[in-house]
C-alpha cells in the first residue's frame, strides 16, 4: 500500500493548540462545550456496545476497512463479537458504474465535466442490498460503506466524515479510489470525477441523512478518531448559524505562487516552493472545527447550509441559491512568484448549459498587499482584433513562444486596497508581486486559461489552455479607456460616526455582490438586513465581533469571518491601537 497523504501540510492535529496574540491561526475551532467530542476507537467502542445494529456511512475517500479492522478490535477488547457486512457486496460492478459516470465526466475534456443527477442508489443492486439483514441473534451487526444508510437498517447511524482537501491529499498518493472503482487513477483524473460525480451524488446523499446520524466521526486521521453524539453536532452548526463562523482555511502550492503566505504564516510547514492559495471560504472543500476542551473534530462546510442553510445565507439567498453558500473568499500569493495565467471565466448561461453551475464567477481581486511596479492584467487593449489574439494565442501554444502580452492586454497599477472588477468574460490575470484577497462567486475551477506564460504545473508539465472555450465567453469591447472608469472600483464614502467610516467600493453591474469596506477606531454596529456578511480583516492587528445573542469571536489580519443573516446585528470593535479596516461582501 502506497502512503496515505501525499503533502507536506500536516494533518489536522488531535488537540488544539494555543496560537500567538494577533497571529493568524488556521485551526480556528468553534467550542461545543465540555465532555463534547471524544478520542479513539475504544471510545466509540464502549458507546455502541449496547446497540443491535450499527450503520455506517460516510464520505469518499475514507478507507473503511481499515476503520471496521480498528473498531473490530477496540469492541473486542470490550468483550463484544461483532458481525460485520460490507455494503460493497451489493455495489453494482465497476464497469456499470462507469457507464453511470461517464455522460457527466467530459470525455478526453481533462478538467470539465457536467454536474450529474444520478443518485447513490443507482450505484448498488437493490435487490442484493436489500437481502442484508441483522439478524438479531444476540450479536452487534454493523453495515459499513458509502451508502450504507441506503440498507434501511434501523439502527445506530454512524457517519465518517473527511474533509475534501485530505481526499485530494489521498488521492495524489494514490491510497484511495473514486466511489465505485478498484483501483487508483492520475490524481487530476480522479478529482475531475470526485468534483462532477462522486461529491454531487455523495453531498444529496449526505443531506438526506444527516438529521439521522447518530455519531458524527472526523475520520481524517486513521491512526485514532474523534467523535461526537449527532444532536451535539446539529446543536453546535444551529449556534453557529445564529452567530457566525471561520470555516477553516486551507492552502496550496502553485505554479505560479508566491512566497508572501509561506513567510507570514508560521503555522504553516515551509518545506514547500511555495503557496499560490489560501481558501478562506469556499462550501466545496473548506471545512468548519469544533472543539471541547482540546479535542477537534472536522465537519464539511456544507453540514452547516443541510442544517440551517437559510438562517445562514437569509431567506431570499437560500430560494435562489439554496444550499449554496454564493461568496467565496480566498488569497492569491504572486509576491516573489509568478504572473497568474491570462484567463477568463465563463458567462452565467454559458457555465449553466455546459457544466450544470448554478453560479458562474463573478470576481474582484482586493489587493492586500503589492510591490512596486506590480500589475493587474484587466480587459484589452482599445485596437484588439479578436481574430489576431487568437491566432497570437495559438501560435504561442504550439511554438511554446512567449506572447506579446502588452500588445493586447491592457494592464492597470496595483494599488494597496484597490478592488478591481472581473465580471464574467473579462480578461484578467494578478501579476506578480502581489496578494490578492478574491472575492468572487462561489465556482472556482471554471478558469478558461489562455496564455500561462510557458509555465509548468508542479507535475512538471504544461497546464491545460482552453482557449476555444475563452473565446466564446470574452467581451472584447472591455478595454482600453473602459477598464479604469468601469472596472477599477470609485471608493463612495456613504456614511460615519465618531469612531468609524463605512465606504462603499461599488461592483459591475454584472455583479451579484457588493463590496463595503469599514474604518474603525473604535467599534461599528452592523445590521445584516436579512443577508449575510463574509468579512476579512484587510488591515490592522485585529477585532472583536460581538453578536446581538453576546456571542464574541476574535479575527486577527487577514482572517475572513461570515456573519450569518440570522445573526440580525453584530458588533465590531478595534481591538488594537490603530485604525482598522475591515472589508465586508454581501449579495446585492
Amino acid at each position: 500500500m502506497s502512503e496515505l497523504r501525499k503533502t507536506t501540510q500536516k494533518i489536522l492535529p488531535l488537540r488544539k493548540e494555543s496560537v500567538g496574540e494577533d497571529q493568524y491561526d488556521i485551526y480556528p475551532a468553534h467550542n461545543l462545550g465540555e465532555n463534547r467530542i471524544f478520542e479513539g476507537y475504544d471510545s466509540l467502542a464502549h458507546r455502541i456496545r449496547n446497540e443491535k445494529s450499527v450503520v455506517i456511512d460516510g464520505y469518499v475517500g475514507v478507507r473503511f476497512d481499515d476503520f471496521a479492522r480498528n473498531l473490530n478490535i477496540a469492541l473486542t477488547r470490550e468483550g463484544i463479537s461483532a458481525r460485520w457486512w460490507a455494503v460493497d457486496a451489493a455495489l453494482r460492478d465497476e464497469e456499470v458504474i462507469d457507464r453511470l459516470a461517464e455522460p457527466w465526466l467530459g470525455g478526453e475534456d481533462p478538467l470539465f465535466g457536467f454536474r450529474t443527477p444520478v443518485s447513490l442508489s443507482e450505484f448498488f443492486d437493490l435487490e442484493i442490498l436489500n437481502s442484508i439483514k441483522p439478524t438479531d441473534d444476540g450479536t452487534i451487526d454493523i453495515l459499513y460503506g458509502c451508502g450504507a444508510a441506503l440498507a434501511g437498517w434501523d439502527g445506530l447511524l454512524i457517519y465518517l466524515d473527511i474533509p475534501k482537501n485530505e481526499i485530494q491529499f489521498r488521492a495524489r498518493a494514490g491510497s484511495i479510489c473514486n466511489l465505485g472503482k478498484r483501483e487508483p487513477e492520475a490524481p487530476k483524473k480522479m478529482y475531475k470525477r470526485f468534483y462532477f460525480f462522486d461529491w454531487v451524488v455523495l453531498n444529496r446523499h449526505k443531506k438526506a441523512v444527516f438529521g439521522e446520524i447518530g455519531i458524527m466521526v472526523d475520520a481524517q486521521r486513521e491512526e485514532t478518531i474523534t467523535w461526537a453524539e449527532g444532536d451535539i453536532v446539529r446543536n453546535g452548526l444551529k449556534h453557529l448559524a445564529s452567530n457566525g463562523f471561520r470555516p477553516r482555511p486551507w492552502f496550496e502550492p502553485g505554479a505560479w505562487g508566491g512566497q508572501w503566505i509561506r513567510e507570514h504564516i508560521k503555522a504553516l510547514p515551509s518545506d514547500v516552493p511555495n503557496y499560490a492559495w489560501s481558501f478562506e471560504m469556499i462550501v466545496p472543500e473548506n471545512g468548519i472545527l469544533f472543539c471541547s476542551g482540546s479535542l477537534m473534530l472536522e465537519v464539511s462546510f456544507d453540514s452547516i447550509m443541510f442544517q440551517a442553510g437559510e438562517q445562514v445565507v437569509g431567506k431570499v439567498c437560500y430560494a435562489t441559491y439554496g444550499d449554496e453558500f454564493p461568496i467565496r473568499l480566498d488569497f492569491l500569493d504572486n509576491v516573489r512568484g509568478g504572473n497568474l495565467s491570462i484567463q477568463c471565466h465563463p458567462r452565467k448561461e454559458f457555465i449553466q448549459k455546459n457544466f450544470g453551475e448554478v453560479l458562474t464567477q463573478e470576481e474582484t481581486y482586493y489587493i492586500l498587499e503589492t510591490t512596486p511596479g506590480a500589475q493587474v492584467y484587466l480587459g484589452f487593449q482599445e485596437d484588439i482584433d479578436p481574430h489576431e489574439f487568437e491566432q497570437a494565442l495559438q501560435e504561442s501554444y504550439e511554438k511554446a513562444e512567449p506572447l506579446d502580452v502588452p500588445r493586447y492586454v491592457h494592464a492597470e497599477p496595483a494599488r494597496q486596497h484597490g478592488l478591481y472588477l472581473i465580471p464574467p468574460g473579462t480578461l484578467h490575470s494578478s501579476g506578480q508581486g502581489n496578494l490578492v484577497l478574491e472575492i468572487s462567486t462561489t465556482p472556482y475551477i471554471f478558469t478558461f486559461k489562455m496564455y500561462d506564460w510557458l509555465s509548468l504545473d508542479l507535475d512538471g508539465k504544461p497546464r491545460p489552455l482552453n482557449i476555444r472555450r475563452a473565446m466564446e465567453n470574452l467581451y472584447f469591447d472591455r478595454k482600453g479607456a473602459r477598464i479604469p472608469e468601469e472596472f477599477v472600483s470609485k471608493p463612495e464614502l456613504l456614511s460615519q460616526a465618531p469612531g468609524w467610516e463605512l465606504w462603499h467600493l461599488p461592483t459591475h453591474p454584472n455583479h451579484s455582490y457588493d463590496v463595503h469596506r469599514y474604518l474603525i477606531w473604535d467599534r461599528v454596529e452592523v445590521e445584516t438586513e436579512g443577508r449575510f456578511h463574509a468579512l476579512n480583516l484587510v488591515s490592522g492587528a485585529a477585532v472583536r465581533i460581538v453578536t446581538a445573542k453576546g456571542v464574541e469571536y476574535r479575527l486577527s489580519k487577514y482572517e475572513s469571518f461570515i456573519v450569518p443573516a440570522a445573526s440580525q446585528r453584530y458588533v465590531i470593535i478595534n481591538d488594537g491601537q490603530e485604525p482598522v479596516m475591515v472589508v465586508k461582501a454581501f449579495m446585492k
